[in-house]
C-alpha cells in the first residue's frame, strides 16, 4: 500500500489531541476526528489534521505548503452554516486537490429534501406524500394530505428539531409546529406523511461502481407504549435516553424474504438519482404491510468507529481501517471534470 499524504479537514474546535492521555474518548466531541486520524497513521499514511472555520486561507496554505495526496473530508459547516460545507468541496476541485466523500453537487441535492423528493418522483422512487410551508408562509394543508404527518426543518440535519411533537394529528397541532420550526430552528417547514413502521439505514459507498451495506436497523423497542417510533433528537444523540430505553441499532433482522435486498437496491437507485459519490446513508422506513418509503439521504454521515456505517461496513468484511482505506481510494478515483 502506497504512503499517502493526507491532509485531515476538521471543524477547528474539533482537532483531536495527538494522544488520550486518560480521557475519555466515547464522550469527547471529537471522537470521529480522533478515530480517522489514529487509524489513518496506523495505516502507515502521513497525516496532518487541519481545523477550518472560516477561513479558506488556512486550507489554501496547508495544500500549497504540504502538497497532499488527498484530503480527508470531515467538515460539516463553514462559517457557521452546515450547507456552506458543499463550497468547501468545490473550493477543493478547483486546486484540483482529490477528497473522499461526497462531491458538492451531491451535497446541494440531497441536503435539499424537498429538491430530492421531486427527482425521487421522476425516478419513480417511493417517499411519503409532503408538503412545504417556507418560512413566513401560512399552512394551507390539502386534503389528500392526511394525518398523522410529521413535521421537520427543510435543511437541517441530525434530526434538529424532531420530537415527539414533531407527529401531529389536527391542524392545529400543524400550525403550532410549522410555528416551531420556523422560529426555533429558523428554516422553511417540511411536512410529511408519518409512515409507521421499522426504520431502516442502509451504508453506500462508491462513484460509478457502488456497494450498498447490510441493512441496518435502529431499534426503539423499549420506548413507552404512548410514544412513537421515531428518530428524535433524543434518540440519536441523548445517551442516558439511550441507556434508559434500550435504544441501540443493529443488522436487520426478522425481514420478509428478499426485503434486505429489495431495500439495498432501493439504496442504491437513491444513491445515483441524487448524484451522490464518496459515501452516504440512505434512511427509509417500511410500513407494517412491507412497503418502503426512502424517508432522506445523507451524504458523508458519521464514520466513527462503532457507529451504524462502520459496524455495517465491518459485516460486510472491512474492518475499520480496511473501510477508512476504502474511502480513500474511492476519492482519489473521482473526476469531476467527467461526472456531468
Amino acid at each position: 500500500m502506497k504512503r499517502l499524504r493526507v491532509l485531515v479537514l476538521m471543524h477547528e474546535d474539533l482537532v483531536p489531541p495527538d494522544h488520550l492521555n486518560g480521557q475519555d474518548l466515547g464522550s469527547a466531541k471529537w471522537r470521529t476526528e480522533y478515530d480517522v486520524v489514529s487509524t489513518l497513521r496506523k495505516l502507515g499514511h502521513e497525516v496532518k489534521p487541519i481545523g477550518v472555520k472560516s477561513d479558506l486561507g488556512v486550507l489554501r496554505s496547508a495544500i500549497e505548503d504540504w502538497k497532499p495526496h488527498i484530503a480527508f473530508n470531515l467538515l460539516e459547516e463553514f462559517d457557521g452554516v452546515s450547507v456552506y460545507d458543499q463550497n468547501v468541496v468545490s473550493y477543493l476541485e478547483l486546486l484540483h486537490v482529490p477528497y473522499t466523500g461526497c462531491n458538492p453537487r451531491g451535497l446541494m441535492l440531497a441536503r435539499d429534501k424537498v429538491l430530492a423528493k421531486k427527482l425521487f418522483s421522476f425516478h419513480r422512487i417511493p417517499f411519503p406524500d409532503f408538503m412545504v410551508v417556507p418560512q413566513g408562509r401560512a399552512v394551507k394543508r390539502p386534503k389528500g394530505l392526511a394525518f398523522p404527518l410529521i413535521v421537520k426543518s427543510v435543511t437541517e440535519e441530525a434530526s434538529l428539531g424532531i420530537s415527539q411533537a414533531s407527529i401531529v394529528q389536527d391542524d392545529d397541532k400543524l400550525k403550532e409546529r410549522v410555528a416551531f420550526i420556523h422560529t426555533s430552528v429558523g428554516t422553511g417547514a417540511l411536512i410529511e406523511q408519518y409512515i409507521e413502521g421499522r426504520e431502516f439505514y442502509v451504508g453506500v459507498m462508491g462513484n460509478g461502481h457502488v456497494q450498498a451495506l447490510p441493512v441496518w436497523e435502529l431499534i426503539m423497542d423499549k420506548l413507552p407504549e404512548d410514544a412513537r417510533r421515531i428518530a428524535t433528537e433524543r434518540v440519536k444523540w441523548s445517551r442516558a435516553y439511550q441507556d434508559k430505553y434500550g435504544i441501540e441499532s443493529g443488522q436487520a433482522k426478522n425481514l420478509p424474504e428478499g426485503k434486505a435486498e429489495e431495500i439495498q437496491h432501493l439504496a442504491k437507485r437513491v444513491y445515483r438519482s441524487l448524484g451522490l459519490s464518496g459515501y452516504a446513508r440512505i434512511d427509509v422506513r417500511m410500513d407494517e404491510q412491507g412497503k418502503v418509503f426512502v424517508l432522506e439521504a445523507n451524504p458523508n454521515p458519521q464514520i466513527a468507529q462503532d457507529e451504524d456505517f462502520a459496524d455495517s461496513a465491518e459485516k460486510a468484511d472491512y474492518a475499520y481501517k480496511d473501510l477508512l482505506q476504502e474511502l480513500i481510494h474511492i476519492g482519489l478515483r473521482w473526476h469531476p471534470a467527467k461526472a456531468a
